[in-house]
């Protein structure tokens, strides 16, 4: 939506000296295109609008004389940098704005793209669950963080930055361009001779605790991500994703990492949306027959990733290889409320809907409810046909042997893509 906002505009009738004039305290980004209007995103991400600043049209000459500027400036503040400058494009990293420069033969017209960061938030202010703020404090060792463009995930990198750096941990940053709003504290760097390797190189021999990696493009981004990892280096690395699943299946493209190896390079992914934290999962690595395989394939297990909802522990989806390719498939009948950062306490209610997924190996079948249903006697139906009741153990499953009754008629129900639900017992 754009939405003309030219009333008094100061841009009218003055020459354009530098971009300040363009922001307020409600402004995220600003654009200013050759001729066309000047226009600017302001709200908040997830909720914004970008409106035009005035009527004034824009001309090559008067964008060419602020470019210039901004590098001059640039190359005279200690606080600031030339991140890239090649023919026709530049990115500058002017205390904190980010600013991308276009122009010819790179763009069909003078472009200047201006991002500042208008929230700077603390971990406590996402509202995390105590169990995911435990396994972030003790456990959580390769992380990524996910969303689509302006969704928030920078602002909540550095707000783990900050956090772990509290924590008395030794916290740098690899960025290009380096505009993480972190505390003095924290050192950022940025590709050393163009090359994010090297500078993970130099960044081993002063041995951080974590490092705080913005952003995975590239399959180098993902060596680098993976090197740091595999020596011990807590990882938090910013991803453009859509969904968490695209997040690992971006991680897997090219043989960026080896499936094996996943789990120990990244065991949690958050994605953000709107600013919040709207889901998270947990990976681990098992070996099993693959969720759906027919028990007479049993010669067919394998290593399988599963991917859980962290907060229910059900698990959602499993990768591993089939036929010589990397697999990534969504488990049935395990549709997951989405994470809002708040979780229900106490027993469930008689009749109450328990979310569950189910997977089988050579000897058991196991429904996995999640530790929230731990000691709750559930019933289990196929399309709404009792199958049988069962407890769910303090681990928040139950394992039935594939050889008795109850676990073949659960086979045979997964089999036949039965709909499989449960409920607490009456």
């Amino acid at each position: 939506m754009i939405m003309n906002n030219n009333n008094d505009s100061p841009f009218d009738d003055e020459e354009i000296v530098n971009l300040e004039a363009f922001f307020d305290e409600h402004t995220m980004s600003v654009h200013l295109v050759e001729r066309n209007p000047p226009r600017a995103k302001r709200g908040a991400p997830g909720n914004w609008e970008l409106v035009e600043l005035s009527d004034r049209i824009l001309t090559y000459d008067e964008l060419d004389i602020l470019a210039e500027a901004i590098l001059e400036s640039a190359e005279h503040d200690s606080d600031s940098f030339i991140e890239i400058e090649e023919e026709g494009a530049a990115v500058v990293q002017l205390r904190n704005l980010r600013i991308a420069i276009a122009r010819r033969p790179f763009a069909d017209k003078m472009e200047i793209s201006a991002i500042r960061p208008i929230v700077k938030l603390s971990l406590k202010d996402y509202n995390l669950s105590p169990k995911l703020m435990k396994r972030l404090e003790s456990r959580a060792e390769g992380i990524l963080v996910s969303g689509s463009p302006g969704s928030g995930k920078s602002t909540f990198a550095a707000a783990l930055a900050e956090f772990y750096s509290s924590k008395g941990n030794v916290v740098k940053t690899l960025e290009q361009p380096r505009d993480l709003q972190v505390e003095e504290a924290i050192v950022q760097y940025s590709p050393l001779d163009g090359s994010m390797e090297k500078a993970a190189d130099i960044l081993l021999l002063v041995r951080p605790d974590f490092v705080i990696y913005d952003e995975l493009r590239k399959n180098s981004d993902f060596r680098a991500y993976s090197d740091l990892r595999s020596a011990g280096v807590g990882m938090v690395g910013v991803v453009h994703a859509g969904s968490a699943i695209d997040a690992l299946q971006r991680l897997l493209l090219g043989g960026r990492v080896e499936l094996g190896q996943v789990p120990s390079t990244v065991d949690t992914v958050v994605q953000i949306e709107d600013g919040r934290v709207s889901k998270v999962n947990a990976l681990s690595l098992k070996v099993k027959l693959p969720t759906g395989m027919s028990s007479s394939q049993r010669d067919l297990a394998r290593p399988v990733v599963e991917v859980r909802d962290f907060e229910l522990g059900v698990l959602e989806y499993e990768m591993f290889s089939f036929g010589g390719e990397k697999v990534v498939v969504p488990v049935r009948g395990s549709g997951i409320p989405t994470y809002t950062g708040e979780r229900r306490t106490g027993r469930g209610a008689p009749g109450e809907s328990v979310p569950v997924s189910l997977s089988y190996s050579k000897k058991k079948v196991t429904i996995f409810a999640g530790r929230k249903y731990a000691k709750q006697r559930i019933e289990l139906f196929a399309d709404d046909q009792y199958l049988l009741t069962t407890v769910i153990g303090g681990n928040g499953e139950s394992s039935i042997r594939v050889k008795t009754r109850q676990g073949g008629a659960i086979v045979d129900a997964m089999e036949d893509d039965a709909k499989i639900t449960a409920k607490i017992a009456e």
